[in-house]
């Protein structure tokens, strides 16, 4: 099988423009191609797993990846997928996310010897002249053409800021950069990103004639992929410190099982053979699957000895046993009125409700345990010595959980 092929087996391609080209640049290992990431947040999140993968795969077969930080762009903010405007950011902010993203990206990708390149679009966006950009760049765009992209079209109702309207020129503008600096000559992004990629190759092709070599891929399912990043409790972070690497096995330990054999074709590094023998599982096989993909993408992120310990704390705690790497919360003495703290007290302290009403509701529903037992009494009071040492595990439903401690 070829990467071309692979690629698609794995069900990562969807549109593509000149797919014989691209399948020859890529099959050869002769493709130089980009990913942009906005640093809108101090992090990467798992919404950003499939193209780190998909730069990561290509990398292997020999092909160059370019990383496009997006230090320019990210002063506007992408429309797309999007219902309100992005809250504008300081040049300092975005200044520190984009070095927290170089961090990361490191774990996937071979930025040593010339193998593949982390560049800013803010070298080249942010001193751009407008006027200069207006005639040079502008005036290749079709204002109608643009106001039927998707990414416009979803934000027309609630109003589209002229700010944002730029956006896709200056995406556009970028491709049109890296082909004439580094010679890159492909671009992939989410399916979202379909008429912004476009506009690029397109600009390249006027400015620079027919004959210029520019392509592009969409990754299929990327904003389905976007969406993998947001839990009811938040993002799901690249980053340790924000999200531990027990909480991530546990995020992957738990997606629903129409998902788990599509999460491992896409993002995971096992030979499809393998995958395709999970197809026939069922039950407590799927559990065995879901605890593969956990596993290999901890491992990915954080390292193998950090994916050892999370899987065997998951497994502890599934078995009632020991779980050390769990997620922990700290009581102080301010936490107890009179020596006690109730069990809605723990449930709203613990993060696993928001307030004491929803922690009534879940215990009366029978949906809560500590160390194992159903807490039926909405009026279980406990001692400051029963969170000493290791603490008590407290657990509302089968996916949420902590170790509370003193």
């Amino acid at each position: 099988m070829t990467v071309f092929e692979e690629l698609k087996a794995r069900g990562l391609l969807a549109q593509l423009t000149d797919e014989e080209e691209i399948k020859e640049l890529i099959n050869a290992g002769k493709a130089t191609f980009y990913i942009g990431f906005d640093p809108t947040a101090d992090s990467l999140h798992v919404g950003h797993f499939m193209a780190l993968c998909l730069m990561k795969r290509l990398q292997m077969a020999g092909n160059k990846p370019i990383a496009l930080i997006g230090g320019g762009t990210a002063m506007i903010g992408d429309p797309s997928g999007r219902t309100d405007m992005r809250t504008m950011m300081t040049k300092e902010t975005i200044a520190h996310n984009v070095e927290c993203f170089k961090k990361q990206m490191s774990r996937f990708i071979d930025f040593s010897d010339g193998k593949a390149m982390l560049v800013n679009n803010a070298d080249w966006l942010l001193d751009l002249n407008y006027v200069e950009v207006l005639r040079e760049v502008g005036a290749h765009f079709s204002v109608n053409r643009m106001l039927t992209a998707e990414c416009y079209k979803q934000r027309m109702e609630k109003g589209l800021s002229f700010l944002e309207f730029n956006y896709m020129i200056m995406q556009s503008y970028d491709f049109y950069q890296l082909f004439q600096k580094y010679g890159c000559n492909m671009q992939f992004g989410g399916d979202d990103q379909w008429s912004n990629m476009l506009g690029g190759t397109e600009l390249i092709r006027r400015k620079l004639g027919k004959d210029a070599y520019a392509m592009t891929i969409t990754l299929l399912l990327n904003s389905e992929g976007k969406k993998m990043g947001k839990t009811q409790k938040g993002a799901v972070w690249l980053d340790p410190n924000k999200t531990s690497p027990f909480e991530f096995y546990q995020y992957w330990r738990n997606v629903a099982d129409a998902d788990v054999l599509k999460c491992l074709r896409m993002l995971t590094f096992l030979p499809l053979e393998q995958i395709e023998e999970m197809d026939a599982w069922e039950g407590s096989q799927l559990n065995q699957a879901k605890e593969i993909l956990a596993y290999e993408l901890t491992k990915l992120v954080h390292g193998e000895e950090e994916a050892e310990k999370a899987q065997a704390s998951s497994r502890a705690l599934f078995a009632g046993g020991d779980a050390a790497e769990m997620p922990t919360c700290e009581l102080t003495t301010d936490d107890f009125m009179d020596g006690k703290i109730d069990i809605l007290g723990v449930l709203v302290k613990a993060g696993l409700t928001a307030s004491r009403s929803e922690a009534r509701r879940a215990v009366e529903q029978g949906g809560v345990t500590v160390d194992g037992e159903k807490v039926s009494d909405v009026k279980t009071l406990y001692a400051p010595e029963v969170f000493a040492g290791e603490g008590i595990v407290v657990k509302r439903g089968k996916k949420n959980f902590k170790r509370v401690i003193m």
